[in-house]
């Protein structure tokens, strides 16, 4: 019988270093993409995992943060040299990173939790609101045959289509767009003032998408948590598999302090409390218990 702690993404593969910024620049309204220098854990993260970051020698803010993954660089050869991590300066630690210029460090860590799986699947379909796109970028690009993650490299075959519905408060709000765009993956917003895109809820957005391809799809999710508990209501009744990304708040990233426990649904038809850092960050939406 396993053990009641036991979770198989425990941070075995994770590492801790000091981290050059590269670069450091404004992508929207309080969004930021920091690029790190981390050879090591760019060749062994995949989309979904995420990292934990702390300023350099100070005690305040005294804990880290968990950052998804935008994306990895490669170098002339081909191999992963740098990690983008995208971040909504909202509180002390990310308004003080958005300061960072390049040539300084931050402590990170990972990476961590368990990612997106590498299921293949006709038509994939990502659902952001708010700075939930950022681990979707990377998980397009592999989905789309562009990119591999991952040491030993991902393989599985590509997806036909890979689509992004993208809600925000504005705009001005909207970051990465042309980042999607490019990877060829198709975009679709939503903003609740109408400045740009759909006029309403990123959730009628894929309504529209899953009328308009109701062929094989997976849907995967990441945003706030109202959001997300309406997307899996949507996809329970469509029959639509889906996975949803939580974005809980944690201090350690690695399993120890219990802080970002979410409540899971178990066999039995009770539910027990899952560590999103190590059973997570991805869940089977129709497993939680919202």
């Amino acid at each position: 019988m396993l053990s009641p702690l036991h979770a198989a993404h425990y941070a075995d593969a994770a590492v801790q270093q000091r981290a050059e910024i590269i670069e450091n620049v404004c992508l929207a309204r309080d969004t930021y993409r920091v690029r790190l220098r981390s050879p090591i854990i760019a060749r062994r993260i995949v989309p979904g995992q995420f990292l934990m970051l702390r300023l350099t020698d100070v005690n305040d803010p005294l804990i880290g943060r968990a950052f998804a993954l935008y994306d990895t660089v490669l170098d002339g050869n081909g191999e992963p040299t740098d990690l983008d991590i995208v971040y909504l300066a909202k509180g002390k630690l990310t308004a003080r990173m958005a300061e960072l210029t390049a040539g300084r460090f931050l402590d990170a860590w990972g990476p961590l939790g368990n990612g997106f799986p590498a299921d293949p699947i006709e038509h994939l379909i990502m659902v952001a609101g708010g700075i939930g796109q950022t681990p979707f970028l990377a998980l397009g690009a592999e989905f789309l045959g562009l990119r591999q993650y991952g040491c030993p490299p991902r393989k599985f075959p590509p997806s036909k289509r890979v689509t992004l519905c993208y809600g925000a408060r504005s705009a001005d709000m909207l970051a990465g767009v042309d980042d999607f765009q490019r990877m060829g993956i198709e975009v679709h917003i939503a903003t609740d003032d109408g400045g740009c895109g759909h006029h309403g809820l990123v959730t009628e957005v894929l309504q529209s998408v899953l009328d308009s391809h109701p062929g094989p799809h997976r849907i995967v999710c990441c945003g706030p948590e109202m959001m997300m508990e309406a997307v899996a209501e949507l996809a329970q009744r469509r029959g639509s598999p889906c996975q949803v990304s939580l974005e809980t708040p944690m201090a350690c990233g690695i399993g120890i302090c219990f802080t970002c426990v979410a409540k899971i649904k178990d066999a039995d038809g009770g539910w027990d409390y899952k560590r999103t850092c190590v059973e997570g960050p991805v869940f089977d939406a129709a497993s939680i218990q919202w």
